[in-house]
C-alpha cells in the first residue's frame, strides 16, 4: 500500500500521471511485457472488448485504444497470480473475513473450482462433475423454482447471457436479479414510458456535432475515462460543456491527453467544461425543472417581443404529447423551493438555462449521480422535458446519453435478463424452444434479498459480480446470504461473496475476456453491447489462465444439462459453437436478424433506437412530457426533523480512482488527492468548523432512515474515517463504497425503478473513540 497521505493534486486528468500508474499497475501484476502486449489489443477491431466500462469505441485509429482505468482491469485479469485450491485453503474463512476487500482480489487468478467444506470453514478442491451435480440436486429439491434467485453481472457475454436466461426459464422463475437494479434501472425506467425506449438515443457521431453537452452527476475522469477524449475534442471545436457535479472532479476539468504527442511533451492540458455549477447532492430535479421554466419564460420574452421562438414548437406539436399539461404545472412553479432544493442561486439556473436555450444540437449525459435518489426516475423525466421543448431528440447532433457501468450491462438486458420480461418476448422465446416460459414477474435485487431474508429464497446462484460487496444494507444482505441452503459464484478472481457463504457454497472460476476460448468448433468470439446500443465481436488473445477453466456459455450449457433433465435444448452443442447460439438469438430477438454475418463488419452494427428515429413507441405514438410537482417529504427532511439537536449531512457514495465498482485496484484516489486511504469523508471546511472537528480527525458515520409516515428511525453505523476538507457544497459529505455501503436501507429506493438510493443517505458524524 503507498504511503498514507492527503495531498493537494493539481494536474489534469491523464497525461503523464495515468501513463505511470499503467505502468505501475502492470508491474504489480507481474505482466509488465504480456500486460502491455494485450493492452494492444483492447478495443480492437480483431481484438477483445475492454473488460471496464461500456463507453462505446471509436474506429480504431490507433492501437492506443484504452484508458487508465481500462489498464488497470486489463492488469488485473491477465495477473501472474495464481489462487489455486492450496493458496485459499491455506486459511479458513473466518480468517478470510478479516482480509480487505484488496487482499482478497490480489490472491489472484482461480485455476481450479471450489466447494466449501463445514468441518473445516475452508474452500477445497472439487470437479466440475461434482459442482454441476451439487446445483442440479439443490435445484431440483426446491419445492417451487420461484426459491432459487438468479443474479447476473454486466461483464457477462451477449452469449452466456441468453443462454442463461434461457436455462433459467426452462427451469421456471424469472427471478433475475442483476447489477442494472443498482445502478441505471431507473434510466430505463424514465426513458421507457416518455421515448419507448430503455436506452440511450445518440453514437458518437453525435458528439462530433454537438454545440452543447450536459453532464449531470457524472465523474467520466474515474468511471468512464475514454469519454473525456470525446468531450475534449467537442470543447476545441467550441462546444459548451456545462457540467452539473456537487465536487469539483478534476475529469471534468482539464485533460492531458496521452495520445496526443505535442501535449504530452509540453506537460500541457485541455480544458474540458465551460461551465461548472456545484449543486447540492440530489439537487438535480429542481435544477432541472427550473431550467425547462426559464427556458419557457424566455420564450415568453421572445413572443412578446416577435423574436423567433425559444419552444421548438414544430417538433412539440408533431411529435410530442402532455406538453399543455406540463406547461399548466410549471408556471404554477415557485423559483423558491428550485433554488432552496438545488443548492444554486436562481441567477446560476438561469445561466445554465439560457446556455442551454442558446445551443442548437444538445446531448445530455448523465450517469449514477443521477439514479441512485429516491426520485431518480422523475429526474431523468425532467432531463427527457428540458431536450423535448427544444427538439433536441431524434436528429443529429441531440440526445438523451445515459453512460452505462460494465462493459456490457446493457446487453445482458437486451438478451433477456430481466425480471420483468416482456410478453412478446416470452412468446417468442417459447416458440423456438418448445416450451411455456413463466408469466409471473420475479425478484429484483432488493426483493431477492428480502426473500432471501424472509426464507423465500433458498438458492442463490451469481454470474459474475460481487453482490456481497455491491448491494446495499451490507448487514442485511449478509444475513440473507448466510440463510441460504446453496450460493454459486461464477467468477475469475476470489471476492468477498465468497467469504460471505450459504450453508453450502461453490465458487467457479471461468475465462476471463483477455483469454483464448477454444471450444468444440474451434476457437470462440462473445459479443457484447456498448452504451450506444453498438453491437461488436470480443476475442481473447492470452492462454487461460488455468487448464481447469470454463468459458461462461459451457459452464451455463452444463448447468443446464445437469439440472433440466428433460430439456429439447441441445445445451452442449450451443455451447461447442457460439454461432449456433447467435442463431437462436437472431430466431427469438427481431433486431438481431443476420447476428453472424453483421458481427464480421469491423466494429460491428448498430441495434435499432427507434427514438433517434422520432419513432415513438409509447401509447400514444408521442415522446411525452412528464409532469413532476417538487419532492416533498424528503429522508433528509424527515430525519433532520426529528435530530434537531444534531447536524444532519446528505452523504453520497462515490468511487476512488483505484477502483473499479466493488474492485479495488490500489488505495489511492490520484486526482482527490488521497493516498493510501478508503476510509475517508470528503466534507466542506466550513462545516467542519461549525461541527467543531478539523480535517484529519477519525470519525464514525451514523445513517438514519425515517419511513415514509414517520416510521420508527433506524440506525446504521459504520466506523473510523478520516475527514478530508473538500470543495463540496455545505450540508454534503461524500465517501467511498463499498466500505459505505452498510449506511443504505434495503427500504430505502428509488420509486419505480427500486434502485438503492445510495447517492442521499442522512447522516450523522461523531469523533470516533
Amino acid at each position: 500500500m503507498s504511503e498514507q497521505k492527503i495531498e493537494l493534486y493539481d494536474g489534469p486528468a491523464g497525461g503523464w500521471g495515468a501513463l505511470k500508474s499503467v505502468a505501475r499497475h502492470l508491474n504489480e501484476q507481474g505482466v509488465a511485457v504480456k500486460g502491455a502486449r494485450t493492452l494492444l489489443h483492447a478495443n480492437q477491431a480483431d481484438g477483445f472488448d475492454c473488460p471496464g466500462c461500456a463507453w462505446p469505441d471509436r474506429d480504431h485509429r490507433s492501437t492506443f485504444e484504452f484508458c487508465e482505468n481500462g489498464a488497470k482491469a486489463v492488469a488485473a485479469e491477465a495477473t501472474a497470480r495464481r489462487a489455486t485450491p492450496e493458496v485459499i485453503g491455506a486459511k479458513t474463512l473466518a480468517e478470510w473475513a478479516e482480509a480487505s476487500d484488496f487482499d482478497l482480489e490480489a490472491t489472484g487468478r482461480l485455476t481450479e473450482p471450489l466447494a466449501y467444506d463445514p468441518g473445516t470453514d475452508r474452500y477445497q478442491r472439487t470437479s466440475w462433475e461434482a459442482a454441476f451435480a451439487l446445483i442440479a440436486q439443490e435445484l431440483q429439491a426446491l419445492p417451487d423454482p420461484n426459491e432459487a434467485i438468479f443474479y447476473t453481472s454486466g461483464r457477462t457475454s451477449n452469449e452466456a447471457a441468453f443462454l442463461y436466461q434461457l436455462f433459467v426459464r426452462e427451469y421456471g422463475t424469472n427471478n433475475f436479479p442483476d447489477c442494472s437494479n443498482m445502478c441505471h434501472e431507473p434510466s430505463g425506467s424514465g426513458l421507457r414510458p416518455t421515448i419507448g425506449v430503455g436506452k440511450g438515443t445518440v453514437t458518437l457521431h453525435d458528439f462530433e456535432q454537438a454545440d452543447c453537452i450536459l453532464v449531470f452527476g457524472q465523474n467520466p475522469g474515474t468511471n468512464h475515462p475514454r469519454m473525456l477524449g470525446e468531450l475534449r475534442a467537442a470543447r476545441k471545436r467550441g462546444a459548451r460543456i456545462i457540467s452539473f457535479n456537487p465536487l469539483k472532479e478534476r475529469g471534468l476539468e482539464r485533460f492531458a491527453d496521452p495520445q496526443d504527442k505535442l501535449e504530452m511533451l509540453s506537460f500541457g492540458s485541455a480544458p474540458i467544461s465551460s461551465h461548472y455549477f456545484q449543486l447540492q447532492v440530489g439537487g438535480d430535479f429542481a435544477l432541472l425543472k427550473g431550467m425547462c421554466k426559464r427556458v419557457v419564460e424566455l420564450d415568453d420574452v421572445a413572443i412578446a417581443m416577435g423574436l423567433p421562438r425559444v419552444l421548438d414548437v414544430g417538433f412539440i406539436a408533431e411529435h410530442t404529447h402532455g406538453f399543455d399539461a406540463f406547461l399548466a404545472e410549471l408556471r404554477t412553479q415557485p423559483w423558491e423551493p428550485l433554488v432552496q432544493a438545488s443548492g444554486l442561486s436562481r441567477e446560476q439556473i438561469e445561466q445554465a438555462a439560457d446556455l442551454y436555450a442558446g445551443s442548437e444540437r444538445v446531448i445530455a449525459c448523465w450517469g449514477m449521480g443521477i439514479t441512485q435518489h429516491r426520485h431518480s426516475v422523475a429526474t431523468i423525466q425532467m432531463i427527457v422535458n428540458l431536450l423535448l421543448l427544444r427538439g433536441n431528440l431524434g436528429r443529429e447532433g441531440a440526445g438523451a446519453c445515459p453512460v452505462r457501468g460494465h462493459s456490457n450491462v446493457q446487453g445482458d438486458r437486451t438478451m433477456g435478463i430481466y425480471e420483468k420480461p416482456a410478453p412478446a418476448f416470452l412468446d417468442r422465446l417459447g416458440q423456438v424452444f418448445g416450451f411455456e416460459p413463466p408469466r409471473a414477474h420475479g425478484h429484483d435485487t432488493v426483493g431477492a434479498i428480502q426473500a432471501m431474508l424472509d426464507g423465500k429464497g433458498k438458492v442463490f446462484i451469481a454470474m459474475g459480480g460481487n453482490f456481497a460487496a455491491a448491494t446495499p444494507d451490507t448487514a442485511a444482505t449478509w444475513r440473507a446470504l448466510r440463510q441460504c441452503e446453496l450460493t454459486v459464484h461464477v467468477t475469475t478472481k476470489f471476492n468477498r461473496s465468497h467469504v460471505v457463504h450459504g450453508r453450502k457454497a461453490l465458487v467457479l472460476p471461468v475465462l476471463g475476456r483477455t483469454e483464448i476460448d477454444v471450444q468444440a468448433t474451434g476457437p470462440q468470439g462473445v459479443t457484447v453491447e456498448d452504451s450506444m446500443s453498438m453491437v461488436h465481436l470480443s476475442t481473447g488473445m492470452n492462454a487461460p489462465a488455468s487448464e481447469h477453466l470454463l468459458s461462461e456459455p459451457m459452464l451455463v450449457a452444463r448447468m443446464a444439462a445437469a439440472t433440466l433433465k428433460r430439456s429439447r435444448t441441445p445445451w452442449l452443442a450451443l455451447a461447442g459453437d457460439y454461432a449456433a447460439i447467435r442463431d437462436r438469438i437472431a430466431a427469438v430477438l427481431p433486431d438481431f436478424a443476420g447476428f453472424n454475418d453483421k458481427i464480421k463488419t469491423p466494429g460491428g452494427f448498430r441495434l435499432r433506437n427507434t427514438a433517434s428515429e422520432r419513432v415513438w413507441a409509447t401509447p400514444s405514438g408521442r415522446a411525452e412530457f412528464s409532469t413532476h410537482p417538487m419532492p416533498t417529504d424528503l429522508a433528509v427532511e424527515r430525519v433532520a426533523e426529528r435530530h434537531r439537536d444534531v447536524r444532519v449531512f446528505t452523504l453520497t457514495t462515490l468511487r476512488s480512482h483505484d477502483q473499479y465498482n466493488t474492485t479495488i485496484y490500489g488505495h489511492d484516489d490520484r486526482y482527490r488527492g488521497v493516498y493510501g486511504h478508503r476510509r475517508v469523508v470528503f466534507i466542506n471546511a466550513a462545516d467542519l468548523k461549525d461541527i467543531g472537528l478539523k480535517a484529519g480527525d477519525w470519525v464514525d458515520i451514523t445513517s438514519l432512515y425515517v419511513g415514509e409516515g414517520g416510521a420508527d428511525v433506524q440506525q446504521r453505523r459504520a466506523e473510523r474515517f478520516l475527514l478530508v476538507a473538500y470543495d463540496i457544497p455545505r450540508g454534503c459529505l461524500a465517501s467511498y463504497y463499498p466500505e459505505t455501503n452498510p449506511l443504505v436501507p434495503l427500504e430505502s429506493f428509488s420509486l419505480t425503478a427500486r434502485t438503492p438510493t445510495s447517492k442521499s443517505i442522512p447522516v450523522v458524524l461523531s469523533r470516533h473513540g
